[in-house]
């Protein structure tokens, strides 16, 4: 059993432990949880610190035989990307774990139901990074949903019901699309290859013009879904109005992006030259993307609203510099997943504990909390200008990467581009200053500051935020072997130089 399955199986097993606590020992049932959470992470470090960045191709490899006659396999295996991804998941989980103690309290189920939930997603979204078989990778992206489903529609808050249920038939709706795609690829390859789905083997299958448009549109609509890139994000903002903070951060921070990763897997390895095809539209929507999540996120008045438009525009970053076909694009867009999910977390978790002390997610409602709560006050500050992409921070280099490396092939986009970050700038200053700045808004005047526990949970969050942004050769390191594989592999190249240049 490789290192790669026994990540995989670590938080099922504590989901499985919890069974053996006492429902009404909630203490415990949360300890074990986040034990579990803290354990996995600290495998998953160790796995990091056993990647070889030198080797090309999957590492951690394991494959055993799941259903023979369709050539169905248990099969896994990491390269770079798919490693900083399964590190930000695994680091976040024991994070919103530590931040939101009591947030299960209250729910429509138990709390030992709603730490299974968060463990089985766990073990998930290490599946689905890690999946190298296309059809154990489509399972797992399907699965996925089951578990987000119950916890916003179980211990969200406000019209959870029907937020949960947009989420379930929006992500249903792209993964219909994708198996349609993912039948016909396997008949086509079955009459070429022999019917397989390992992801490299259908790498080299040859397939005409209308056959790969038609494939590869199943599965970037599904991967633009759970992105969400516009028009098919109009179930984020309900959603994150609707979950936990907890969950948020884990719905933003780390299932959307396996939307982004996808297209990277999947789109530009099994579908090269339609990806080529593709690229203007795509590169159109991901500029609407930027640009209008931006102007919607000026004018919310509900701080998770707030934090669900940014995401809207921060996705069209990723997006374009994923289809931005250059090294430093796609380079630029992985690190922006990572980077995207810290600031984030950081984000929700901080306007969860706003939210909570006073009883309101309006932003006006919010007014001189810098007097009153100054620790509270600076993390949320901190979490806005990395948003923003502050020089410092993590967010900047890898959005600077992704612009740069739009300018060289698309200039124009590039520049459009740019605007979002002026509209960063205001939506972020203007949110700080009605929140943080200014007279004590009444009711304000006794709110409490961040406590022992919920300084230790941010913390990793906050260093993370700083550190990345002026030290982020380590991430970087491990990005680029695999996306220059991949860049290779689809048959991509960086512009050449123009003369006299």
């Amino acid at each position: 059993m490789s290192l790669l399955t026994v990540l995989m199986l670590l938080p099922l097993v504590g989901a499985l432990g919890l069974f053996a606590v006492p429902g009404e020992n909630v203490k415990a049932i949360k300890s074990i949880a986040l034990g579990s959470g803290i354990v996995t992470f600290a495998v998953s470090v160790l796995m990091a610190l056993r990647f070889k960045t030198n080797l090309s191709g999957f590492q951690f490899v394991e494959s055993h035989s799941w259903i023979s006659s369709f050539g169905i396999r248990y099969q896994v295996g990491i390269d770079g990307i798919a490693l900083v991804l399964i590190l930000l998941s695994t680091l976040l989980v024991p994070v919103v774990m530590l931040a939101s103690w009591n947030e299960s309290e209250g729910g429509r189920w138990s709390s030992r139901t709603y730490y299974i939930l968060m463990l089985v997603l766990e073990t998930m979204m290490i599946g689905v990074f890690a999946a190298t078989d296309v059809f154990l990778f489509y399972v797992i992206f399907e699965a996925m949903l089951i578990p987000v489903y119950f916890l916003i529609g179980g211990y969200g808050r406000g019209e959870r019901a029907a937020a949960a249920m947009k989420f379930l038939l929006y992500s249903l709706f792209g993964g219909l699309l994708m198996l349609a795609a993912l039948i016909g690829l396997y008949v086509t390859a079955e009459g070429q290859i022999g019917g397989t789905f390992d992801l490299t083997t259908l790498s080299h299958l040859q397939l005409n013009s209308l056959t790969e448009n038609l494939f590869f549109l199943g599965f970037f609509i599904a991967f633009a879904v759970k992105a969400p890139l516009w028009p098919l994000h109009t179930w984020l903002p309900t959603a994150a109005k609707s979950a936990t903070p907890a969950t948020s951060v884990l719905l933003l921070g780390v299932l959307d992006k396996v939307g982004t990763y996808g297209m990277i897997r999947f789109c530009l390895t099994l579908f090269p030259h339609a990806s080529h095809t593709f690229t203007p539209l795509i590169i159109i929507l991901s500029l609407i993307s930027i640009l209008y999540g931006a102007f919607l996120a000026i004018g919310q008045r509900d701080i998770n609203g707030l934090i669900a438009f940014t995401s809207i525009s921060h996705f069209g970053f990723i997006t374009l510099g994923i289809f931005a076909m250059t090294s430093q694009g796609l380079s630029g867009a992985t690190l922006y997943m990572v980077n995207h999910g810290f600031s984030t977390a950081a984000l929700f978790l901080v306007a969860g504990w706003m939210s909570a002390r006073r009883g309101s997610t309006k932003i006006d409602d919010f007014g001189g909390l810098q007097r009153v709560t100054p620790v509270m006050a600076w993390m949320f500050f901190l979490a806005g200008m990395s948003a923003l992409a502050l020089p410092g921070l993590s967010s900047f280099v890898s959005e600077f990467l992704v612009l740069v490396g739009t300018f060289t092939r698309y200039p124009v986009a590039a520049i459009i581009g740019t605007t979002g970050i002026v509209l960063a700038a205001l939506y972020v200053l203007l949110t700080v200053q009605k929140a943080l700045h200014g007279p004590t808004t009444p009711g304000n005047e006794n709110l409490t500051d961040l406590g022992l526990r919920e300084k230790i949970a941010i913390a990793p969050v906050v260093i993370l935020l700083v550190l990345l942004g002026f030290y982020p050769t380590p991430v970087i390191n491990q990005i680029n072997p695999a996306t220059a594989q991949v860049m290779a592999h689809a048959g991509f190249s960086d512009p050449l130089p123009k003369a006299g240049k």
